[in-house]
């Protein structure tokens, strides 16, 4: 064999190798379901988890190591805070000792202005009411508050005690007043009233005097209206009794049958006249009514044959549609005999042909061996 050969045979060894990794590859990824319907790539996707995972891990440690400067900060923050307070508590102590060592307030150039001693030590407002130094502007002295205030004082309260007694003697001589003024209104009413009562007591007697007068008047005319009334009876009574005569003697209760005769013709009535039919005209009403009565009972007996007749009719038509019914059931039984016959027929050839199904056509039943021959390749 020569070298060609072989070289050949090496590389067709090669390819068949190669194109049978790559058909292991493609079963791989379509027998995987996953990948298939998803249609992604799987290993791009692990290896954005992977990285993904790294720069979460490198982040966590940065932010840690962010933190940790962090509390470092604060806690040498805390420290400079507490040191800065600790030194102005020290500067304001100091200041403190040395206000109290070396600027006493007493030593102060503007001390009188504030020194609690002050008024102590200051003279009086005023000596007297007449103190030049209570000047308007200095607002040291007002109305009622001079030196002598208690004798003032008294003396305003008698003052007023003699004006008091001066409004009380003026008030007695007002109530006196006006006592009299009152006394004299009575007097002037209780005489007023008296000449009041004098006017009533005469103008009720005149009162009295028209009463007297109108009630003679009213008994003349009370008594010329009853004579007139009893004159006014009087003729009623005179007509009616001419009334009664004339309808006694006339034509209406003497039931006269001319009278109600219209003058449209003989053979209209006047209504409010009428008295009655005639003994004719009642025979002739009667004859009318047996007439009536006898067409009335032949028109009965005619309904009664026609009605006979619907009878026989509608029983004839029931008995023909009973025997047709019976017919049609007949034919139906035997219809469905037939029926039944044809589906017993069928029944025992379904049964012959599953029995020859399951046993001839059926028989060979598939093994494990069949179904593997399946998804062995990609093609």
């Amino acid at each position: 064999m020569s070298k060609l050969q072989l070289e050949r045979e090496r590389q067709e060894a090669a390819a068949l190798e190669r194109r049978r990794q790559q058909e292991l590859q493609r079963q791989s990824r379509i027998f995987n379901a996953r990948l298939r319907t998803i249609g992604i790539d799987k290993d791009a996707l692990d290896s954005q988890v992977k990285d993904r995972k790294i720069q979460e891990a490198a982040e966590e440690a940065r932010n840690e190591q962010l933190a940790n400067e962090m509390k470092r900060n604060d806690k040498i923050m805390c420290m400079l805070e507490e040191k800065q307070k600790n030194e102005i508590r020290n500067i304001n102590k100091a200041i403190s000792e040395f206000q109290k060592n070396f600027q006493k307030p007493e030593t102060r150039r503007d001390f009188d202005l504030s020194d609690p001693q002050a008024l102590k030590k200051d003279k009086p407002a005023r000596v007297s009411d007449h103190d030049p130094r209570c000047t308007v502007s200095g607002l040291q002295k007002f109305m009622g508050e001079d030196l002598n205030y208690d004798q003032r004082t008294k003396l305003q309260k008698e003052q007023f005690r003699e004006w008091s007694l001066q409004q009380q003697r003026d008030w007695k001589n007002a109530l006196a007043e006006q006592k009299y003024k009152d006394d004299l209104y009575d007097k002037s009413r209780i005489a007023l009233d008296q000449k009041t009562m004098e006017l009533q007591r005469k103008e009720e007697e005149n009162k009295r005097a028209a009463c007297a007068a109108t009630k003679d008047f009213n008994r003349t005319q009370a008594a010329e209206l009853a004579q007139k009334m009893r004159w006014e009876k009087f003729q009623k009574m005179r007509d009616d009794m001419d009334e009664i005569s004339n309808l006694l003697r006339g034509d209406l209760l003497s039931e006269n049958p001319a009278q109600a005769i219209s003058s449209f013709g003989s053979h209209r009535v006047v209504t409010d006249r009428w008295k009655g039919m005639s003994q004719d005209q009642l025979m002739a009403i009667r004859s009318s009514q047996k007439q009536q009565v006898l067409d009335k009972q032949r028109q009965k007996q005619e309904e009664l044959r026609r009605d006979a007749e619907w009878d026989r009719q509608i029983t004839q038509a029931a008995r023909a549609q009973l025997l047709l019914e019976r017919h049609q059931q007949r034919l139906n039984r035997e219809r469905r005999q037939a029926l039944d016959s044809i589906n017993t027929d069928l029944s025992q050839e379904q049964k012959s042909k599953n029995i020859y199904l399951k046993e001839e056509e059926y028989s060979n039943i598939p093994t494990e061996q069949y179904f593997a021959q399946f998804n062995t390749t990609s093609r």
